[in-house]
């Protein structure tokens, strides 16, 4: 986000709209590209759907990828947790020898 407010104009299912945001052009255009690929995977079922019923139904698409990419994330998250702490452990374990081998070679 940039700050600055911009106006970009894009397409959804076949009508332009204005959009007014403090994200950037690029950014918008994105957002309206992924929500036209939604309408119209929609739209491609064949079924004649009223306009309200397909936006709802492409929110719903978009919400459900979004919560996947969540879940997916955090598992990620969770099993670099795990890594590092096993490493933290592996690290501290070996510094640990390291301490008691120099302490028992200097005792001699």
């Amino acid at each position: 986000m940039t700050g600055e407010r911009t106006v970009t104009t894009v397409e959804i299912a076949g009508e332009e709209y204005t959009i007014r945001s403090e994200a950037s052009q690029e950014y918008t255009r994105e957002c309206a590209r992924l929500v036209d690929e939604a309408v119209e995977q929609i739209m491609s079922r064949g079924s004649l759907v009223e306009a309200h019923k397909v936006a709802i139904l492409a929110a719903l698409a978009l919400a459900d990828q979004l919560i996947q990419a969540r879940d997916e994330t955090q598992i990620l998250r969770d099993q670099f947790a795990e890594r590092c702490r096993r490493l933290v452990e592996e690290v501290e374990s070996r510094l640990d020898s390291l301490d008691s081998d120099g302490l028992a070679s200097s005792d001699r």
